[in-house]
């Protein structure tokens, strides 16, 4: 890995102290955070896709603090990183409602879920701490929704609007010239995400057809925003996602299709079954295989990294002068964090599995499930941190972990209880979704993590008040997401769940949560556990 130093802030680095995490950019920040998470869980469990905030939030906190005094490009920032929560932290809803697909929970307990929210964001951003100096600046990454945030934060930079006349003359135009950019892409986007609710044009375009002994499928999205990314992410990285496709669709799925096809009829059931249950899997294990090899690439300069942190923390303390770039959450800090916190997700667990058939196997299963976090957790947020920077946030395949997370803790707990089920393999599915979930957690805040630190390295923001400030998008985002995924479950039902006359939502949300071969025949021994009860 290459390192990197060109990175060049705005303007140059601000002096400290710095107007930057302030009262009312944490306000703005929160009540943008419960808006678009909020929004996010109905657009994620409606059609399985959220959608990246900290843009959307740039703008608008621009929007509101123009009209206040002496505001900063780093209170912008500040206000972006602490909604951009809201697009990550709502991808835990990828893994929970697998607990009412089964027949687990009747509702999601809003203490419960918040919780997992909380601490598994916050271990996000504990364990991305430590990766900023190795996969931030210290390596070629483009981190190219981190870039295009910074790009918008300078537009509305009230920076720029000082010197001299000629640089006031540059500085305008190259306003103008941003803010064009921005409007034209905004009603481009807007237009065609109406024309595509209205039914007047097509989401997306899709086929299927056969292909020598089987079948396959075409599809293309019409999201300008896909387009967007792929001008960010470069050459590179698009013909490496293009090989991908067609590895899957052009070899994959015909092979694994081949004499599963009807003989007349539509195939289309046969294809898009097989995708999700075979090739998925498939693409679930390469990113396995490759999860290691990036572990390993970067293992050296993330150990680098922690001992640059150590010396910044000493130097700091022996009363050196450290550029405000350079400050990160003190390493001492983040690994007490990191330890306290495994102490409510024992008592979390503890909770779960009392009275349930495996509940003999409580002191094992715990001991092994907060040793899964606590070591998997740190090889999850430097594979998605990797992964975010290489093609971002956005595009990044947090779906596929999502499974490779499951399939690892199921491997576990069956170990720790062999064919001992309690009678019961339905406690054996929820407790593994439910330790899932709390890894899931990790991995969803540190997919967007560096892309804000990497923002506020061209912004020349303070890297520890970014950090304070994901957790407090964090905090506010767990409040939210409970509540709302209980609405959908009540109002919608979800796919596989035993619930009789429902509508369903689409079976996306079977890739992480497959329903238990029980779900719809039996109910654990101890009976469904209801929101009302907790």
């Amino acid at each position: 890995m290459t390192s990197r130093t060109d990175a060049t802030p705005a303007s140059p680095t601000p002096p400290s102290p710095v107007r930057e995490l302030t009262t009312r950019a944490i306000i703005i920040g929160g009540l943008i955070t419960l808006v678009f998470t909020a929004a996010n869980v109905y657009l994620g469990l409606k059609v399985g896709l959220t959608f990246a905030t900290s843009i959307p939030a740039a703008v608008i906190s621009m929007a509101i603090l123009r009209k206040v005094r002496n505001h900063t490009i780093a209170e912008n920032n500040i206000v972006q990183t602490i909604a951009s929560a809201a697009g990550t932290l709502s991808a835990i809803i990828f893994v929970l409602p697998g607990l009412i697909m089964i027949g687990w929970w009747t509702g999601f307990p809003y203490w419960t879920t918040m919780l997992i929210c909380l601490i598994g964001g916050i271990l996000g951003v504990m364990y991305s701490i430590p990766l900023r100096r190795a996969l931030v600046t210290g390596s070629d990454l483009p981190f190219p929704e981190g870039v295009a945030a910074a790009e918008v934060l300078k537009v509305g930079d009230p920076a720029n609007n000082e010197g001299g006349d000629h640089a006031n003359s540059e500085a305008a135009k190259s306003n103008r010239d941003g803010f064009l950019a921005l409007v034209v892409g905004g009603i481009g986007s807007a237009v065609m995400a109406l024309l595509a609710a209205l039914k007047v044009s097509a989401a997306e375009l899709s086929t299927t057809f056969k292909l020598g002994a089987g079948g396959t499928m075409v599809g293309s999205s019409l999201s300008l925003a896909l387009i967007g990314v792929g001008h960010l992410v470069g050459i590179t990285v698009g013909i490496a996602m293009i090989v991908g496709l067609l590895i899957s669709f052009g070899v994959l799925l015909p092979v694994f299709t081949s004499g599963d096809l009807p003989s007349t009829g539509d195939i289309s059931e046969v294809v898009s079954g097989t995708f999700a249950d075979d090739v998925r899997f498939v693409g679930a294990g390469t990113m396995a295989v490759a999860a290691v090899w990036t572990l390993a690439k970067i293992l050296g300069p993330v150990i680098r990294g922690i001992r640059e942190s150590l010396a910044s923390s000493r130097a700091r303390s022996a009363g050196q002068e450290v550029d405000i770039t350079e400050r990160d959450i003190p390493v001492k800090t983040v690994v007490g964090v990191i330890v306290a916190l495994m102490i409510p997700i024992g008592l979390l667990l503890w909770v779960f599995l009392d009275g349930t058939g495996i509940s003999h196997h409580t002191g094992s299963l715990i001991t092994l499930s907060v040793l899964f976090v606590l070591v998997l957790g740190l090889v999850i947020a430097a594979v998605c941190g990797y992964m975010a920077g290489l093609i971002g946030s956005s595009n990044s395949p947090i779906s596929g972990i999502g499974v490779i997370i499951v399939l690892l803790a199921a491997l576990l707990i069956k170990a720790v209880t062999g064919n001992d089920n309690g009678g019961d393999p339905t406690s054996l599915v929820a407790y593994t979704l439910f330790t899932a979930a709390v890894v899931f957690g990790v991995a969803t805040i540190s997919n967007d993590n560096l892309q804000d630190l990497k923002t506020g390295q061209l912004v020349g923001a303070t890297p520890w008040k970014q950090q304070v400030g994901l957790v407090i998008g964090v905090f506010f985002g767990s409040l939210i997401i409970p509540p709302i995924m209980g609405l959908m479950a009540s109002a919608f039902g979800f796919v596989g769940a035993p619930a009789p006359g429902r509508t369903r939502w689409p079976p996306r949300r079977r890739a992480c949560c497959p329903p238990s071969p029980r779900a719809s025949s039996a109910t654990p021994s101890t009976g469904p556990r209801s929101v009302s009860g907790c």
